[in-house]
C-alpha cells in the first residue's frame, strides 16, 4: 500500500490470501475499514498525522470549519484565532493542506467515501476526566494556545487551575518568560510541563 487511501481498496478476498489471515478475520477487518469511513472529519484530521495536531486540536478545527471544504478555505489567521489552536498548529495545518501530495491523498480519501464533514447532529463526547483531583498552575506566555484555553482544557478533564504553586500542585504549565513560579515549582519538586508535554497530557498535540 502506498498511503492510507489504499486501505479502502482492499477486499476480503485480497486479505484472505495473506499469510495467517483467514476468511473470518478478513471479513472483520474489511468491515472495520468500512466503518472507519463514517467516523467524522475530526477523526480523519487527527489520523492524517499532521504535525502538532492532536485529538483536541483536530476537534477544535473540525468544529469551527465544519469539514474539509471549510478548512481548505481557512487562513492561518482564522485558524489561530480559535481558542486552543495557536500559530504553530495553524501554520502546520496550512502547510499540510497546501502540499500537492497531501491534497491528492485527501481527494482519494473523499472519493473512497470517507466522511469529510462534521456530524452536527451527533453526540458530543466530553473529554475523559483524566485530571480529576489534580491542581495545575499556568505561567508565562503560551504559543500554541491561550492561557484561558489551557485552563479550560484542564477543567474539562476534571482538573483545577490555581494562581499559586504549592507542594500539592500536580504540574506547572510553563510558557515563555515564566517568572518566579518556575523557581518555586523547581524548589518544591513540582513537575514542569512545557507546551509539548502539556499538549500530550490533554491530547491536543
Amino acid at each position: 500500500m502506498g498511503d492510507a487511501a489504499d486501505l479502502y481498496g482492499l477486499t476480503a478476498e485480497t486479505l484472505a490470501g495473506l499469510e495467517r489471515m483467514g476468511a473470518k478475520s478478513a471479513d472483520n477487518l474489511t468491515a472495520e475499514i468500512g466503518a472507519s469511513k463514517g467516523r467524522g472529519f475530526a477523526r480523519v484530521l487527527f489520523g492524517l498525522g499532521v504535525r502538532h495536531v492532536g485529538e483536541g486540536a483536530a476537534d477544535l478545527l473540525a468544529g469551527r470549519f465544519g469539514g474539509l471544504p471549510g478548512l481548505l478555505a481557512a487562513s492561518v489567521e482564522e485558524m489561530e484565532a480559535i481558542d486552543g489552536v495557536g500559530p504553530i498548529v495553524a501554520e502546520s495545518v496550512r502547510r499540510y493542506l497546501d502540499d500537492a501530495a497531501n491534497r491528492r491523498l485527501l481527494d482519494r480519501l473523499e472519493a473512497a467515501g470517507v466522511v469529510m464533514e462534521v456530524d452536527r447532529d451527533g453526540p458530543v463526547d466530553a473529554p475523559a476526566q483524566t485530571l480529576a483531583g489534580h491542581t495545575f498552575v499556568i505561567t508565562g506566555t503560551l504559543t500554541t494556545m491561550s492561557r484561558e484555553a489551557a485552563k479550560r482544557a484542564i477543567e474539562a478533564r476534571g482538573g483545577k487551575v490555581t494562581g499559586s504553586v504549592s507542594a500539592k500542585t500536580r504540574g506547572l504549565v510553563v510558557g515563555e518568560d515564566p517568572g518566579s513560579k518556575l523557581a518555586k515549582a523547581e524548589a518544591l519538586g513540582v513537575p514542569i510541563l512545557d507546551e509539548a508535554a502539556f499538549g500530550k497530557l490533554i491530547g491536543s498535540l
